[in-house]
């Protein structure tokens, strides 16, 4: 079923006075946590005892107009960029800012409480992003230093 929910779903947004609208085509859930000890600083590239985690609702959807309703009940900020997948996934090339290269994104979700990029979503809230997706694989990640190479990525499948 391509509307089943995942941890967080449709739930009022806290920290922001806006709840997510109804969003158009086949919609995904995303889930952003993260669990343990603080994150070391961009340089290092990795978590230090912290447990990230993205989790899609579903991996699979129909090509066309696709949201995604990413919400964050981690501790510290994340966001969700939607990347064509042309790596094997987890294994695109770190930056010396413990970041990956966004080039080719396809959308991002980050503005607390709103739709689009913006500066993370903040522990407790949402964000959403409406985009048109051809046939293919993609890939789902946050870009946040160090985010990715501790795990906060999955692939999924457009069909």
């Amino acid at each position: 079923s391509l509307r089943r929910a995942s941890p967080g779903g449709h739930a009022p947004l806290s920290g922001s006075s806006r709840a997510a609208p109804k969003l158009p085509g086949a919609v995904v859930n995303v889930a952003l946590w993260d669990m343990g000890g603080p994150m070391l600083g961009p340089r290092e590239g990795m978590t230090d005892g912290r447990n990230v985690r993205l989790n899609a609702g579903h991996t699979t959807v129909r090509h066309g107009t696709v949201s995604f309703l990413v919400t964050n009940g981690g501790s510290i900020n994340h966001e969700a960029v939607v990347l064509p997948d042309d790596h094997v996934v987890g294994t695109r090339p770190m930056g010396g800012d413990a970041k990956i290269d966004e080039t080719g994104s396809l959308g991002e979700a980050s503005r607390t409480g709103g739709e689009g990029a913006g500066e993370g979503i903040v522990p407790g809230a949402s964000s959403w992003l409406t985009i048109t997706l051809a046939p293919g694989q993609h890939e789902l990640v946050c870009n946040l230093p160090g985010h990715y190479t501790a795990g906060m990525h999955t692939q999924f499948t457009v069909t």
